[in-house]
């Protein structure tokens, strides 16, 4: 017998992860970032004997065409951690751990010895086992250089402007993947590839260009005489006479630059994989102290193996196993790994063929057991023929359940071109869900087998496989089949594998012409999204006629199990498929499954209404189905329902981006104003740009790892370390005790002391020369609490107990007491906005270095605010701060989240340093990033507006509450912005608004992008909205009713000049006028409806305190003409370093190639302060401009001397005369103010204009909506770089619309964050952006900022509300509540009110504990 059997070593830690979907899949591993650990507290019972191996052999692959031979390869050490931290291949990053994300995607390449093929698929290497790798990998290092040779796809990512803060970039291995399969992809192709990739920062549409670009036919719509697509149409009609004054461009790259690509020209697989793919000895033997890892060669060796470790999972995927390990302590000592055996992957199709048949063909492959046939091993089961149960002689296709999901979806599209339409009713609802179950990824990890054999009630595929009366094959010593029904899903003792068990194929019947089928489901997202309800139904009926002849109803994600309504079904049979048989059909199904109302997810009312929603679609695909089928003989359904029969399509995104050209009198090596690509854009795609844990790792350095309270409020009795310390590999605990100097620093608490007041707050940290005993150790410490009340964690509760953070801020303009009395209409009402997690994809991460001398510190870390981070250090340690030092090279993402946290965590890393004398890395995993830092403020409106009938407002009485969480923070400043911009671009003469800050028992929320704005906005544009359905008048007519029209002064008594040419060229460009279309779709369609909406914005920079806006710089200039500049600003994605090398450029009157510009330090440039607020470009480019100017004010004379020289020739020229080649440049800062007991002053140094209209279709039955268009104008004034503008807005807008739509953060009412990771908490993925996305770039003057630019990082963040306001367009009157954030699916469906909303039951709330609670 041969096999493979790997060892691990007993100091490695596993990672053990779900991925998405959990599509069957289960990877273990240990950690990503690290490698040792301790095994679990609790083990499983195994079988007769334990495996005992003398010696070992190694394994063997590649990576980027280097063989790699690993002695002892540990199953439990991921690929992510090897190629991290053994081969120091790091492009490949750590991000979400659970195969969410993309960030850590790599080519995997096989060779199949059986088709004499070799496949190349993209895997996510958080999830993969080293020992299940016997093929080639290709990481982004592999793909290119910039050493070497730029790869096309990483070429023309950065020339497309896909990349922001880089750190996501090296997921483009799913697009080099996609061209090694496809060279000449569709646009179709590309957006699937993309759709296990999450890119936070850019929005979508330049990485889809940049991989529709390798489409060689042309990708444009050909639907105009002209031979022309629309929008192209379109763009030169805009490009040539929209605005005579003005020469608008659209071009933000240049094709002819890229290089083309030439697919001979890509690495061979190495012939040695090749030759050990096809050689028959395949033993390989290695041997450790802590797992084994038993890889069969041939289905005998299988059968034994499984014979003698019946609980040892088989590892095919890893996705359901992973979370076990990882969260419930499971340990494996045995893992059975059958990938590759041939008999797995068996196909067949067999047209009624007799079982014997049947049987021959399953064993073709050279499984030595009798034949099934011979010797029937059929469970004692009822097996009928026909549709009431699964013929052995009905026609069939067996797939092997060693497939991928994605070989799976392939296999059936086969299926489905060659065979009849009658016949693969099941094939095809199959295809749909594999077509959006998952990523790319996951589905070349999963396999069927998997999928099946863990029956998880989240499966998008069990209840279509169930209702389609597929059939799984067993091999065993014995043999067996059983129906994939009912009994097997919900896990019945006579249905379920045994331990000796295990799933050799399955097959699924042909369809046949009597028979619908149907797979139904609803996400949050439509696609990478955990189903909230998923369903398959299947009818047959009897010949010629409606009646049911069979009835299977399975659903999904509304239990612990797969649920079958067999007693509705079953009293249905015999019945005509009508409207009566519908109603009974629904009262059935709601009574046989039971959701009660404190279950999981909370999300019960919706799941009810979907179990209803989704039978009501197939109820209707079945009635025009017979319809046609029995002609004459039975109605069709009317046709406004036939909207309801599909599902919203998959559109590859398309889009304009029109700004002003430059003008052509601008000397050609300037480079302001030009789309220039981000200056380290080549080396984000390639991976050469460094991140934090990039960093190679400093002698002797120990990982932190955090131990977080449990409780939101409460005391703390005792904390006992002895266990935790005396693990191996432990260093030493932080606590309170071990701070040198400050525990609370600027109202922030490092380590709880005597007690908690919130969950996820750090009580002590413990170091290791590992993460992953760390990690181990930190479960080891423990607390003991004794709660404390009042425990407060909503906005309501804490207005209860009078629990604030700070003082009110409130500003008043006119008389609004006297003004209601003059009104023709009152109306109040209440807004509730939740918050929102900032998901950078680098989590926080800090690497600090102790000094030999005089106490000194080095930190590296990613942060906007360097300056904080040494003072929380400088005062955790008792030192100076001349003795701290921070760099900042760059930021994998921030969008306020790194502002001031960091500081709390380097001072926990510079504890931990000071303690031990180690250099300590310190990186949160996704989890505890999201637990521990926080986010958008969760916002409580009220409001009271008085108007007239024409709609004008004339009293405003609005205020505000924030949920702050446990301390101060940023929420003072959050608090200052929410009051100051509660205008948004209106004027009401008399207007009353105050804000609170409410303490309560969560996490401290902070700075998110728009720093309050996008929910102050909401409330606005919720009255605004109120006041338009009062009046019985258009919406847009109520908004620009209410404008600012002329120069004013705003509440706080700053003078306001109103720039209005956004808004009307937003109604005019986007034919928003044009309702007629929407209106006739709407009257023509019942169950899917259409919405437009435009909306305005008057968005101010900076903040209302001067000193805030002062900046440094620093400008060398070398013997060669080099320059070298350096700033305060951090670099996070948004192009800052690139617009500070452009203005550079500009002044000194040299090309940008000249000029580098490296890292933020606090020692180049000391006291700098934030990057945040937009305000990076404008306050740090005043400063480098003041610099290059005092430079080349020196250069002058030498200048004036040799006019005709060159720049070099000036630089050494200058030298020669002891002229300075060094300057600093500083800027005062913009002289804003507020004083507010006199509720006035200049606030800010000037605004940003927008609008957006907005076009959605939503599906009234499941909740989903679909973004068809939008438009978004903006006053950028001169934009200094217009591609890194729009792509800034695009990227803006795409968080604005998760924040409105899909983003939803759940906590218990005890106050646990449920939402920590990507399965749980979904932003936008590539299918949410608009089919059409159009931006164009206003040209305005503004003279106070640098290049009379305007800031535009934060400014499309609100326009995303724009979606909202068109989904409630949508659904019109059908709207029942005031809670417009976020519209999920969830809100959508319920305020759609129609018969199964009423139908499903309600629960009286004082009867049970919600699951969830809205804190807002």
């Amino acid at each position: 017998m041969f096999f493979l059997r790997l060892q691990g070593a007993q100091d490695e830690l596993t990672l053990s992860v779900a991925g998405k979907k959990s599509a069957g899949l289960a990877k273990s591993g240990r950690d990503a970032r690290s490698g040792a650990g301790q095994g679990s507290a609790r083990s499983l019972a195994w079988g007769s004997r334990t495996p005992s191996l003398s010696s070992s052999d190694e394994l063997v692959f590649f990576v980027n065409g280097r063989k790699v031979v690993e002695k002892k390869p540990d199953p439990e050490v991921t690929l992510l951690f090897y190629l991290r931290r053994v081969l120091r291949l790091t492009g490949t990053k750590f991000t979400c751990g659970e195969g969410g994300c993309g960030a850590c995607t790599v080519m995997v390449s096989r060779y199949s010895a059986t088709n004499k093929e070799i496949r190349h698929y993209p895997v996510t290497a958080c999830l993969v086992p080293i020992c299940s790798l016997h093929g080639a990998v290709t990481t982004v290092e592999g793909v290119g250089s910039i050493r070497t040779r730029v790869h096309p796809v990483q070429e023309r990512l950065a020339k497309c402007h896909g990349t922001q803060c880089g750190f996501c970039s090296p997921g483009m291995v799913t697009i080099y993947t996609l061209l090694r399969n496809h060279p000449d992809p569709t646009p179709e192709q590309v957006t699937e590839a993309l759709g296990g990739n999450l890119w936070h920062c850019t929005g979508y549409r330049p990485i889809l260009e940049s991989g529709k670009t390798f489409r060689v036919e042309p990708t444009v719509c050909r639907v105009k005489a002209s031979g022309k697509c629309r929008l192209e149409e379109e763009e030169e009609k805009e490009t040539g006479s929209v605005h005579a004054q003005e020469k608008m461009c659209a071009k933000l790259y240049d094709k002819d630059e890229f290089q083309p690509l030439d697919s001979s020209q890509e690495p061979i697989l190495p012939p040695e994989l090749i030759r050990m793919a096809e050689d028959p000895d395949k033993r390989r033997l290695t041997s450790g102290e802590r797992t084994t890892w038993l890889a069969p060669v041939t289905l005998p060796d299988l059968l034994e193996l499984r014979a003698d470790y019946p609980q040892a999972p088989l590892i095919m995927g890893k996705t359901t196993l992973g979370p076990n390990i990882k969260l419930k302590g499971e340990f494996h000592p045995v893992f059975i790994s059958p990938v590759g055996l041939p008999e797995l992957y068996l196909l067949t199709s067999e047209d009624g063929a007799c079982a014997e048949c049947r049987a021959s063909v399953l064993w073709a492959r050279g499984v030595t057991e009798r034949c099934m046939a011979q010797d029937p091993p059929w469970r004692d089961r009822e097996w009928k023929d026909g549709p009431e149960g699964n013929s052995a002689a009905a026609a069939r296709v067996t797939i092997g359940a060693g497939h991928s999901l994605a070989q799976l979806s392939d296999t059936l599209w086969s299926i489905v071109s060659e065979q009849p339409t009658k016949k693969t009713e099941t094939c095809r609802a199959l295809l749909k869900h594999l077509r959006t179950l998952a990523g790319a990824q996951i589905r070349n990890m999963a396999t069927l087998g998997g999928h099946v054999a863990i029956r998880a009630t989240i499966s998008d595929l069990n209840p279509i496989l169930a209702a389609g009366k597929v059939t799984i094959h067993l091999i065993s010593k014995e043999g067996a089949q059983i129906p994939l029904d009912r009994a097997f899903l919900e896990g019945s003792p006579g249905a379920s594998l045994k331990p000796a068990e295990i799933v050799l194929s399955v097959s699924t019947p042909y369809s046949t012409q009597c028979q619908f089928m149907s797979g139904l489901w609803q996400a949050q997202q439509q696609e990478n999204s955990m189903a909230i309800v998923n369903a398959g139904m299947s009818m047959w009926f009897e010949d010629s006629t409606s009646t049911i002849r069979d009835l299977q109803m399975f659903y999904g994600s509304v239990g612990p199990t797969v649920v079958s309504t067999s007693r509705t079904c079953r009293q249905l049979v015999g019945r005509q498929w009508d409207d009566q048989m519908l109603s009974e059909a629904c009262h059935g199904v709601l009574d046989e499954i039971h959701l009660p109302p404190g279950a999981p997810v909370g999300q019960v009312g919706f799941q009810r209404t979907l179990l209803l929603s989704l039978l009501f679609k197939f109820h209707l695909r079945v009635r025009r189905g017979l319809s046609r089928l029995v002609s004459g003989k039975l109605p069709d359904i009317p046709e406004q329902y036939a909207s309801a029969l599909e599902d919203f399509p998959i559109v590859t995104p398309q889009g304009v981006q029109m700004f002003q050209c430059v003008d052509p009198r601008q000397p050609p090596q300037d480079p302001v104003g030009h789309p220039v690509m981000h200056q380290a854009a080549l080396k984000h795609a390639t991976r050469e740009a460094v991140f934090v844990d990039d960093m190679p790792p400093v002698g002797q350095e120990l990982f932190l790892a955090v131990v977080t309270s449990t409780r939101a409020h409460a005391k703390i009795i005792s904390i006992d370390t002895a266990e935790a310390l005396a693990l191996p590999g432990v260093v030493a605990v932080m606590a309170a005790e071990d701070v040198p100097g400050e525990n609370h620093h600027q109202g922030k608490i490092f380590y709880a002391q005597s007690g908690v007041i919130c969950v996820g707050q750090i009580v002590c940290t413990v170091a290791a020369d590992t993460y992953a005993h760390a990690r181990e150790a930190a479960k080891k410490v423990k607390i003991a609490y004794e709660d404390v009340e009042p425990r407060i964690t909503t906005i309501e509760q804490a207005l209860e107990h009078n629990s604030f953070l700070s003082p009110e801020r409130k500003m008043e303009q006119g008389n609004v007491e006297q003004a209601f009395k003059h009104v023709d209409q009152i109306i109040e009402g209440e807004v509730h906005v939740e918050g929102q997690e900032h998901f950078y994809m680098e989590m926080q991460t800090i690497l600090a270095v102790p000094r030999e001398e005089d106490k000194e510190m080095v930190l590296h870390l990613g942060t906007q605010f360097p300056t904080h981070v040494q003072e929380f250090v400088a005062a955790a340690l008792n030192i100076p701060r001349s003795k701290i030092t921070c760099h900042m090279r760059r930021a994998g993402g921030a969008f306020g989240g790194k502002v001031t946290k960091p500081g709390l965590l380097g001072a926990f890393a510079a504890v931990a340093t000071n303690k031990t004398g180690h250099p300590i890395r310190f990186v949160l995993e996704r989890g505890d990033d999201m637990l521990i830092t926080a986010g958008r403020h969760p916002l409580l409106g009220r409001h009271k507006i008085g108007f007239m009938k024409s709609g004008l407002i004339k009293a405003a009485d609005v205020e505000f509450y924030m949920n702050s969480g446990c301390t101060p923070d940023e929420s003072g400043l959050v608090l200052e912005y929410i009051v100051l911009k509660s205008e948004n671009a209106y004027y009401i003469l008399n207007f009353w608004c105050r804000g609170r800050a409410c303490k309560t028992n969560l996490p401290s929320n902070m700075a998110f992008r728009g720093f309050g704005f996008p929910q102050a906005t909401v409330v606005v544009e919720a009255y605004m909205t109120a006041v338009t359905s009062h009046c019985d008048l258009l919406p847009e007519e109520v908004r620009e009713t209410n404008m600012y029209k002329r120069t004013s002064q705003t509440a706080y008594k700053q003078r306001f000049n109103p720039e209005p040419r956004c808004w009307k060229e937003c109604l005019e460009r986007s034919s928003f006028h044009a309702r007629k279309a929407a209106e006739d779709f709407n009257r023509q369609s019942r169950w899917k409806k259409r919405g437009l909406a435009v909306v305005p914005m008057k968005d101010a920079i900076g903040v209302p305190i001067a000193y805030y806006h002062q900046a440094a710089a620093l400008v060398h200039i070398y013997l060669d003409g080099s320059v070298l500049l350096t700033h305060g600003g951090c670099e996070l994605g948004q192009g800052l370093h690139t617009k500070m090398i452009q203005v550079a450029s500009r002044e000194l009157g040299v090309p940008m190639s000249y000029i580098h510009l490296s890292e933020t330090s606090t020692v180049t440039v000391p006291n700098a302060i934030f990057t945040a607020g937009s305000m990076g470009t404008d306050i740090n480019g005043k400063a480098m401009q003041n610099a290059c100017q005092t430079l080349m004010a020196r250069l002058q004379p030498v200048i004036r001397r040799n006019p005709k020289g060159k720049w070099e020739e000036w630089i050494k020229k200058a030298f020669e005369e002891s002229i300075s080649l060094s300057a600093t440049g500083y800027f005062r800062g913009y002289q804003t103010n507020m004083d507010w007991d006199k509720e006035q002053g200049d606030a800010f140094p000037y605004y940003v204009y927008g609008a957006a209209c907005a076009e959605v279709n939503i599906d009234c039955l499941s909740g989903t909506h679909k973004l068809l268009r939008a438009n978004i104008f903006m006053d950028a004034a001169f934009s200094i770089n217009t591609a890194v503008g729009i792509r800034q807005i695009e990227g803006a807008f795409a968080q604005g619309m998760g924040l409105y739509t899909t983003e939803e953060l759940k906590y218990s009412p005890e106050g646990v964050l449920y939402s920590r990771g990507t399965n749980d908490y979904e932003i936008p993925t590539v299918t949410e952006i608009p089919e059409e996305f159009r931006v164009t770039l206003a040209r305005s003057r503004n003279p106070v900022a640098i290049c009379s630019s305007k800031s535009l990082g934060k400014a499309g963040m609100f326009l995303g509300f724009s979606v909202l306001l068109a989904i409630t367009d949508a659904m019109a009157a059908a709207r029942r509540d005031t809670r417009l954030s976020p519209a999920t699916p969830e809100w959508i469906r319920m305020s759609c009110v129609d018969q199964f909303t009423d139908t499903i039951p309600r629960d009286d709330p004082s009867t049970f504990t919600p699951w969830s609670i809205c804190v807002s």
